[in-house]
């Protein structure tokens, strides 16, 4: 008899997050980066939002799947929205950063005082520590080794 045995099962091996979604999340940590050198707070808060939706983009990228149905495709939803169908896991970090996409709005429609200082700096702590468990969960991804041949 050559080659492996086939008694032997299978074991997972671990695979970081394909380029696209490592990329999005390196634009999340500039962006943060970012933030924390702005004087404005309001300036700030957008920067930290948009870090925050890279880094659940990155996530999508990985587990994302295409609407089923061409209704599905034509409905325009928030990644907030789609985030805790295809990771239930991540459903506070989603509510979160959906409630503080209201005050970005009203930032960038130019509304002075929309946010303090310290909420730019909680929803900063916030997205740090989002951008760490996306990180942790999409660089050591399970993935099963490919099929083996037989000879």
């Amino acid at each position: 008899m050559t080659g492996l045995p086939t008694d032997v099962h299978p074991v997972l091996r671990r695979a970081p997050a394909p380029p696209a979604a490592l990329d999005l999340l390196a634009q999340a940590e500039r962006g943060l980066e970012e933030a924390a050198l702005r004087e404005d707070a309001g300036d700030a808060y957008v920067a930290v939002h948009l870090a925050a939706l890279r880094t659940a983009a990155a996530v999508l990228a990985v587990r994302g799947r295409p609407e089923a149905t061409a209704r599905g495709r034509r409905s325009i939803r928030s990644v907030w929205d789609v985030l805790p169908e295809i990771a239930p896991e991540l459903n506070e970090w989603s509510a979160l950063f959906a409630a503080s996409a209201v005050r970005r709005a009203r930032v960038e429609a130019g509304v002075r005082g929309a946010v303090t200082r310290r909420e730019a700096d909680d929803l900063a702590r916030a997205a740090g520590v989002f951008l760490r468990l996306v990180e942790e969960q999409l660089r050591v991804q399970p993935v099963l080794p490919r099929g083996r041949r037989e000879t």
